[in-house]
């Protein structure tokens, strides 16, 4: 912050920037400032190169500070680095993560959005951290970087001086939690209503993500049963039910199924059923009682504690967040 109380928020935007995970967080300050009454915010973007950074969406952005170029102007207050698609597979000049080193130390914050996570990775500055990133990437994040503690259903991590969002419009809540921090709860909630989002999102970012739903895999014989799973979902759909349609007898049926899809038949058919309920209570037109009865769960609280484990929210609030009808 500089004597005249404006904290420098500077977000670094590598080539291919997911267009929103800049925009989304500096809307969030600008709009800070306006709700304040004056400018609480400086806001800057730091890119690699001279010159237009393009997006993935094509769209260019100009930068304010260039990596490396000097980067001549006030003390930086909150360092976010963007999310790129590519980004988990792009591999960073080494003066940009020296740079990222040197001026996470001297920034009050620093964090990511989305994928950025894995260049604060890359640069060693979530090692033995808690953070999180897009549910789509967590995985590759976890295996490439072991020292990282990954919380894959956060909405946005804080840790120390670290802050991490998941993907994309996850960085609006990350930034909102930042101007709370700073500004206090009231200007944070009018900002909010303000920019049409929630204060406060309920549930993580499981219920955003699909990663979890069981696609057929292994022997066409087993591909044949699991689709018959998934079309079926209130039919009896026991092991030995299962094992019959094939031919097999029970335990040699439950010993390919899992050696061949890496998951038991009853884990394989309680997340075909998670995913029937997801379709049906993103229809809006079924209660989650009905949807219990219709998707084979036993009654609605096997439906819900199912739902909870898979997704991450209650099916009631699944429903009002993704419910529509037609």
């Amino acid at each position: 912050m500089n004597d005249r109380g404006i904290r420098t928020i500077l977000v670094l935007a590598m080539p291919g920037v997911q267009l929103l995970d800049v925009s989304g967080p500096l809307d969030v300050f600008a709009e800070a400032s306006a709700q304040a009454g004056r400018t609480a915010y400086r806001l800057e973007i730091a890119g690699i190169a001279p010159g237009p950074i393009v997006s993935s969406s094509g769209a260019r952005l100009m930068s304010d500070r260039i990596v490396g170029d000097g980067m001549t102007g006030g003390k930086i207050d909150t360092l976010l680095v963007a999310g790129c698609p590519k980004m988990p597979d792009t591999a960073p000049p080494q003066p940009v993560l020296d740079w990222l080193r040197r001026e996470a130390r001297r920034a009050r914050r620093y964090g990511s959005v989305c994928s950025g996570a894995f260049l604060l990775a890359q640069a060693g500055l979530l090692d033995g951290k808690r953070a999180t990133t897009h549910w789509a990437v967590a995985a590759r994040l976890a295996a490439a970087f072991p020292a990282v503690t990954l919380e894959t259903d956060a909405i946005h991590v804080r840790d120390g001086k670290l802050r991490t969002a998941a993907g994309v419009t996850a960085g609006l809540d990350l930034a909102l939690a930042l101007v709370e921090e700073d500004l206090g709860r009231e200007i944070a909630k009018r900002v909010a209503a303000q920019l049409v989002m929630f204060f406060k999102r309920s549930g993580g970012q499981l219920q955003f993500s699909r990663s979890g739903e069981s696609l057929p895999s292994g022997r066409a014989m087993l591909q044949e049963v699991q689709r018959y799973v998934a079309a079926n979902p209130a039919a009896d759909l026991d092991v030995s039910s299962l094992a019959a349609r094939t031919g097999l007898s029970a335990r040699h049926f439950a010993r390919l199924f899992r050696s061949e899809t890496g998951m038991t038949p009853a884990s394989w058919v309680e997340s075909a059923r998670v995913t029937a309920a997801r379709e049906m209570l993103e229809s809006g037109a079924a209660a989650p009682k009905q949807v219990a009865a219709r998707c084979g769960f036993a009654n609605v609280d096997t439906l819900r504690r199912s739902f909870q484990r898979h997704v991450g929210v209650t099916p009631a609030a699944y429903r009002r967040h993704f419910g529509g009808r037609a």
